[in-house]
């Protein structure tokens, strides 16, 4: 079929992750802004690709199986992590969640907490997390393969993405998540507060904005306590803070600037 300047620019966005689309995709991840390119589109087996890249149909299938066995780890972690009441959302991010995750690579996991629990939280899923035995990837780790990474914390009530982090790459990211525990529509909430991200992917996601959400007050003892365990968390990784974002209400662990990689690679 003849692709259109939109689903043209998808397949080059995509093929930076060697991720060949199907038809189906080609339609959910069109692309609102075009990227120019002289570069030809082919397909097979039902994938689209830019032609000389027909090795990454292969790579696709190949990630699509390793990555089965990381859901399954991850889906094990959920039933951990779903014990703790004030966690609202668990989803898989990154690679994991678009089924493209190589075999060496970790378990990627956003985390949303009641309102002034962040931390409480946090500390509480790392003591279930190893009393069950699962593996924590460490900022160091070599070997990073089925290990997990709590890589992103948000309290319910600070969901939005700041203006200069807006972007074709964070907005993908948040549009591709797959949340497996999603309390009082918690997920809704993050996209609808995120609806910036049509702006790039008009079709990966659809908002409900008829849902409302209530405020949430926390009480004043648990208020007391949260304060506690951040200042001590804080205090904890304040030395090896570089890029990362930690603040009463986010947590934030990136040490890459994917986005700007990206960026790069598509004005390239």
């Amino acid at each position: 079929m003849e692709l259109r300047s939109s689903e043209i620019s998808s397949v080059i966005y995509h093929d930076i992750f060697d991720y060949p689309l199907t038809p189906l995709e080609l339609k959910k991840w069109k692309l609102s802004k075009n990227i120019k390119t002289k570069k030809v589109i082919v397909e097979k087996n039902s994938f689209y690709f830019l032609k000389g890249r027909e090795e990454i149909i292969k790579k696709r299938l190949k990630r699509k199986k390793y990555s089965k066995n990381k859901f399954k780890i991850a889906k094990k972690v959920n039933l951990v992590l779903g014990k703790i009441p004030t966690i609202k959302l668990v989803a898989i991010t990154g690679a994991l969640a678009m089924n493209n995750a190589d075999k060496g690579s970790d378990i990627d996991l956003m985390i949303i907490t009641k309102n002034k629990t962040l931390w409480t939280t946090r500390l509480i899923s790392y003591l279930l997390i190893n009393i069950y035995g699962f593996k924590v990837r460490k900022p160091k780790d070599n070997n990073q393969r089925d290990k997990l990474c709590l890589n992103m914390w948000l309290d319910e009530e600070d969901l939005v993405w700041k203006n200069e982090n807006r972007n074709i790459y964070s907005s993908h990211e948040i549009a591709q998540i797959v949340p497996l525990i999603n309390k009082d529509n918690t997920y809704e909430k993050l996209l609808n507060r995120n609806s910036w991200i049509l702006d790039y992917w008009p079709k990966a996601v659809k908002l409900n904005k008829n849902l409302k959400f209530k405020k949430v007050i926390s009480s004043k003892t648990f208020s007391f306590v949260e304060k506690l365990t951040f200042k001590l968390q804080y205090l904890y990784m304040k030395n090896k803070i570089s890029r990362e974002v930690v603040t009463p209400t986010q947590a934030i662990f990136h040490p890459n600037n994917w986005s700007k990689v990206v960026i790069s690679r598509l004005t390239s």
